[in-house]
């Protein structure tokens, strides 16, 4: 069993958060918005967490391409128009638990792979390791990432449109390459937002939240098709 063979694969892999053009913060006031941050996307983490365990334990199917793009876009829509609000907190929630939700069917489909219930592990640890080592080097590098921003979201369109592409005419290969990019693409974007956020570019933490939230599922999802991939050719 190939996980690569689903039609479905696509819909794991969201559009980042484009960023807004914030003043910079007082560094006090920075640090509050990373520790608001990190501890949100613990919340929703966890939230989205229970939903995908959920959806593999009730043998949901796949929501398919095009409800997944119109539920991300338009939940992604509100967090954005509400989030100055309370309920832009609410809506991180409603968004990170459909994301959630449309993991579970994947996660049902590589625990089913030999080795399955390891690849998925893998994966995990990768994810960490990843979010970890960027955050880490993001906010103690003299470098400026700011020039960044443009060619990672770029590059990620690029990354949607090809992996369209590769599930419409079922092309294998073309998949696992449009994974191993996703993966580069999400570590450098991950880097990318932690700085903007300790830099005092990122002044709203339900936005800060919503994007390193959307690069970790989509390195989580690009990670589990790699090594789902490996298992699946030994």
């Amino acid at each position: 069993m190939n996980i690569h063979d689903d039609r479905s694969r696509i819909t794991a892999v969201a559009v980042p958060v484009p960023a807004d053009h914030a003043r910079p913060l007082h560094a006090d006031s920075a640090r509050r918005v990373l520790r608001n941050t990190y501890a949100l996307l613990g919340f929703n983490l966890g939230f989205s967490a229970l939903v995908a365990t959920a959806a593999m334990a009730w043998g949901l199917p796949a929501p398919g391409l095009l409800l997944t793009l119109a539920g991300y876009f338009g939940l992604l829509f509100l967090v954005t128009r509400f989030r100055d609000r309370a309920a832009g907190v609410a809506l991180t929630f409603a968004l990170t638990g459909f994301m959630g939700y449309t993991l579970g069917p994947l996660l049902s489909k590589v625990v089913a792979l030999p080795g399955g219930t390891q690849v998925v592990a893998m994966a995990l640890g990768a994810t960490a390791t990843v979010f970890l080592a960027m955050s880490a080097w993001a906010m103690t590098t003299r470098r400026d990432l700011s020039g960044m921003g443009s060619f990672l979201f770029i590059g990620m369109i690029v990354a949607v449109l090809a992996g369209i592409g590769a599930a419409v005419f079922e092309m294998g290969a073309l998949s696992l390459a449009v994974s191993a990019m996703v993966v580069l693409l999400m570590a450098g974007m991950l880097a990318w937002e932690t700085q903007r956020i300790v830099r005092g570019g990122e002044t709203n933490y339900v936005m800060a939240t919503t994007g390193l939230f959307v690069s970790l599922f989509n390195l989580f999802t690009a990670l589990l098709q790699l090594f789902g991939f490996t298992s699946s050719s030994d």
